[in-house]
């Protein structure tokens, strides 16, 4: 390396280190608690005697009560952090917005389909059930990824808002398209997704749309009664750890009610992983690239990427149980979604921390 190159890169390892080094020590070591909790959910799935039952005793729709409530509590503290009053200068800009819903509605599903085809062709259920998680965009973990990443929290409000009425409109109909139309067209086995508008909408409803009320009225009233920096400085704070309290807590009951099912059938879920593994990284690192070769800031490029890469599992298990039963293939292919998602897209939180060095411009205030 040459002497130049490497006074360019010292300041940019200097302020990933120092983001990294500003991370609490829950934030820090997300990987060790997040693989704790997994582990956890599936020893308690696995060896306490009525658990599964008593988890799924009372429900919203087709989830479990604990796993919305931590749901619920991963998303408003995250929600409460964003700036509503700056929501203008996302939607003004129409590189991010277009190139969101191309990643989002075109390039997402059109690669899980070609991946689960790929490497799952004799195995019709996990075949189905990955393409119904490429169809469910994420809305709810994102947000935190998106915020470990020191992304655009504003620009991260809007595209899941977006996300969220596409859903609502194009889920039954796209399913129908990649799961009956286009395996026609090309001369494969085809299935069916029967799910109403309403069915999508119920979950949009309640897992973004109560935390995103609630984090609208603290943003305005906290702002209102005590000042915006009491509220960023003293309020926020406070309520942070609670995202990642709810996150761990949803994984612990996620994992605790498929624990059986996983451990049961470690060589399938292997082979569900290896499409996956490709999605994920493909969505996250193709979006990352496309991002900063349209000039886009280090923050919005995080934030494009992250939410072309995650995806909605608990609308994906929600479908897939509800249409197709829960002890089918298709629930526990939405199943290992977080299983191989969690763990890889905390892992590119890192990478995409290492990678500010690749942007010569890093403020949010930024409008393109």
């Amino acid at each position: 390396m040459s002497s130049n190159a490497a006074r360019t890169q010292a300041p940019a390892q200097g302020m990933t280190t120092a983001v990294v080094g500003r991370l609490s020590v829950l934030d820090r070591f997300l990987p060790v608690w997040i693989g704790a909790a997994m582990a956890a959910g599936l020893l308690l799935g696995r060896f306490v005697p009525g658990l599964n039952t008593a988890l799924e005793a009372v429900k919203i729709g087709e989830i479990s009560l604990p796993i919305a409530l931590g749901l619920l509590l991963m998303m408003y503290p995250v929600l409460a952090k964003v700036r509503y009053d700056r929501l203008d200068t996302v939607t003004g800009d129409r590189r991010m917005l277009i190139s969101s819903l191309l990643l989002n509605w075109i390039a997402g599903p059109a690669l899980m389909f070609a991946l689960a085809w790929i490497f799952l062709p004799d195995l019709p259920e996990y075949r189905t059930g990955l393409i119904i998680v490429g169809l469910a965009r994420c809305i709810a973990m994102v947000l935190i990824w998106n915020d470990l990443a020191c992304g655009d929290r504003e620009s991260a409000a809007v595209l899941v808002a977006i996300n969220s009425v596409f859903q609502v409109v194009a889920f039954g109909a796209l399913g129908w398209f990649y799961l009956k139309v286009l395996p026609g067209w090309l001369g494969l086995s085809q299935a069916a997704l029967d799910v109403s508008m309403w069915d999508i909408a119920q979950y949009v409803l309640i897992f973004l749309g109560i935390p995103l009320l609630a984090g609208y009225i603290s943003r305005t009233w906290g702002e209102r009664a005590k000042g915006r920096v009491w509220y960023e400085q003293r309020f926020l704070p406070r309520i942070g750890p609670i995202a990642l309290y709810g996150l761990l807590f949803t994984i612990v009951i996620l994992f605790a009610l498929q624990g059986h099912t996983i451990s049961e059938r470690p060589l399938d879920v292997a082979r569900i992983a290896i499409p996956l593994l490709a999605y994920f990284f493909v969505m996250w690192g193709g979006s990352f690239l496309a991002g900063r070769a349209i000039g886009m800031s280090y923050e919005r490029t995080t934030t494009l990427a992250f939410t072309a890469a995650g995806n909605n599992f608990e609308l994906a298990i929600a479908v897939a149980v509800g249409v197709f039963g829960v002890t089918s293939g298709q629930a526990l292919a939405g199943v290992v979604g977080p299983l191989i998602e969690v763990p890889v897209l905390v892992a590119l939180v890192y990478v995409s921390l290492a990678g500010r060095r690749l942007f010569t411009t890093t403020s949010k205030e930024q409008i393109s």
